[in-house]
């Protein structure tokens, strides 16, 4: 054998090499590249059925390990006893049982419920104060209001100017809102101190006890806005009809907030922009 095939034979076997065919399998995370790898676009190197007989799987489908049994370990002894009375034997267990017993069943510390008012209050980024939201329930429902603030409970403080729609100072989920990107500023708004989630509450009396004659002589009492209500929404009507003045499209907010919402034939909500 020449020296020339002894070198190339020395290099074909050299450990140096092998060495280096690995660490370019490897790549730059230094791990070796799998047998099946993904060649893009989801499309592997060898198919399903060529993998299946190059790890030799048809050896392992009928072989099952049986199953291991372990030993159960006695839980009692059966031990002789010596006399002529005192039956010959006894089971004694290995384990002894508790010599006391708890009588009650220990106290449980169940956690404290988080009431509502201790809850997280949210606001969609799309609302903020002056924004012009649409009502899509309750009594004023298509009319066009300006947001105030939200309040403890988390429900929106709007109102319509009363004076432009007749929706008065009220409170609103803003799951039933639409936020418009129409805005106006109301920069130095100070609201009354007293508007709160409380102000909004009906004060309804006590039912009498039912009596032979009283079945028709009482009537179900109307609703009838308070005076204290009345110099509330007069405050806050003039100053959001005074900032309406002070926008450059003035004429066209007024018949905007006057005018309801609706949709015609082929208008859907989810296509439109606010």
């Amino acid at each position: 054998m020449t020296n020339t095939k002894k070198e190339k034979a020395t290099k074909v076997n050299s450990p140096e090499k092998n060495d280096d065919s690995l660490h370019k399998k490897a790549g730059k995370s230094g791990r070796i590249r799998p047998r099946n790898y993904d060649l893009g676009n989801g499309i592997y190197r060898f198919s399903r059925t060529r993998m299946f007989h190059k790890k030799a799987i048809y050896k392992f489908l009928d072989k099952k390990t049986p199953k291991t049994v372990k030993p159960k370990k006695p839980v009692s002894i059966e031990k002789k006893i010596g006399g002529d009375k005192n039956g010959g034997k006894r089971i004694v267990l290995l384990k002894k049982r508790c010599a006391n017993y708890p009588t009650a069943d220990p106290v449980t510390v169940h956690h404290a419920k988080k009431c509502f008012r201790d809850h997280h209050r949210y606001l969609r980024p799309s609302l903020k104060r002056g924004t012009i939201c649409i009502l899509l329930a309750g009594a004023h429902k298509g009319k066009r209001v300006v947001f105030l603030k939200q309040l403890k409970s988390g429900l929106l403080l709007v109102t319509g100017p009363f004076l432009i729609n007749g929706c008065p100072l009220r409170r609103v989920s803003q799951n039933y809102v639409i936020a418009t990107s129409t805005h106006i500023n109301l920069s130095g708004l100070k609201l009354p101190a007293q508007v709160n989630d409380d102000y909004f509450k009906r004060k309804r009396e006590k039912r009498a006890k039912k009596e032979e004659g009283d079945i028709f002589t009482k009537k179900k009492d109307e609703y009838k806005a308070s005076d204290q209500r009345k110099a509330d929404q007069k405050v806050v009507d003039k100053f959001v009809i005074s900032a309406i003045k002070r926008n450059k499209e003035k004429k066209m907010l007024f018949t905007y907030l006057s005018a309801m919402f609706g949709l015609r034939s082929s208008q859907y909500p989810h296509r439109l922009k606010f």
